[in-house]
C-alpha cells in the first residue's frame, strides 16, 4: 500500500471518471467472473450513474500513477428501505444500526488484479466506511457469483441472510462488514441460529 494513494472524489470527479471506472470494472472481472452474471462494460456505467444520482453518493479512489481501485456507496436511509426484500428477520443489532444512521451500503468495489489486491480493497473499504463515520457497511452480490462471495468474506464481509430486489428475480446475498470493535462485538452476540451459513 505504500505506493498507493487514496483519495476521495464527489459524484462530478467520478462522473468525470466513468471512463477509467467501466475499463477498471472491465479489467477486474476477467480474472474473477465467470458465468451468466458477469455484466457488460455498459451495464457498469448504467449502474455507476444511477448510483451517482443517489443522495449521499461518495467514492474513494485508490491510485498510483493510474487508477488501481475505487470504491464507492450511499448511506442506508433510517427506514430501514434498503433491506426491503430481506428473507426473514433481520437481526435487531442490524436493525438498531440502520435506524441510528450507522449504516453505509457499499454498491462496488473495483481493484485491479494484483497480489495486494485484496490489501487495496479491504483500505479501500474502511476509508469509504470511516469517511462517514459508519459502524457497519452493507452489501448484495449475486447469488451466482461466487467468486465475489468468496473474496468478501476474505475481507471480513459476514454473511447475514438473502435478499430478493421487487425489480426481478434474482436472489442476493446480503453481507455486512462491521467497523471497530464495539460494533463487532455486538453483530458477534447475535444468536447463532439468526445468521445464514455461508454457502459451500
Amino acid at each position: 500500500m505504500d505506493a498507493v494513494r487514496l483519495r476521495r472524489v464527489n459524484r462530478w470527479l467520478a462522473q468525470g471518471l466513468s471512463g477509467k471506472l467501466a475499463d477498471l470494472y472491465v479489467g477486474s472481472r476477467e480474472t474473477s467472473a465467470r458465468g451468466p452474471y458477469r455484466s457488460s462494460r455498459q451495464a457498469f456505467l448504467n449502474r455507476l450513474t444511477g448510483d451517482i444520482r443517489r443522495p449521499g453518493f461518495a467514492m474513494v479512489i485508490a491510485e498510483t500513477d493510474h487508477l488501481v481501485g475505487c470504491a464507492f456507496g450511499c448511506p442506508v436511509s433510517r427506514n430501514g428501505f434498503w433491506w426491503l426484500g430481506f428473507d426473514g428477520a433481520l437481526p435487531r443489532s442490524i436493525e438498531q444500526l440502520t435506524a441510528s444512521g450507522g449504516v453505509f451500503a457499499i454498491t462496488s468495489i473495483l481493484v485491479q488484479p494484483h497480489p495486494q489486491d485484496q490489501d487495496v480493497a479491504r483500505h479501500l473499504q474502511e476509508r469509504l466506511l470511516s469517511d462517514h463515520q459508519a459502524s457497519l457497511g452493507a452489501t448484495l452480490v449475486d447469488k451466482n457469483d461466487h467468486p465475489t462471495l468468496a473474496s468478501l468474506r476474505s475481507c471480513g464481509w459476514l454473511h447475514v441472510g438473502v435478499m430478493r430486489r421487487p425489480a426481478g428475480p434474482t436472489m442476493f446475498h446480503a453481507l455486512v462488514l462491521p467497523l471497530g470493535e464495539r460494533t463487532t462485538a455486538r453483530l458477534e452476540g447475535l444468536a447463532h441460529d439468526a445468521w445464514t451459513p455461508w454457502p459451500g
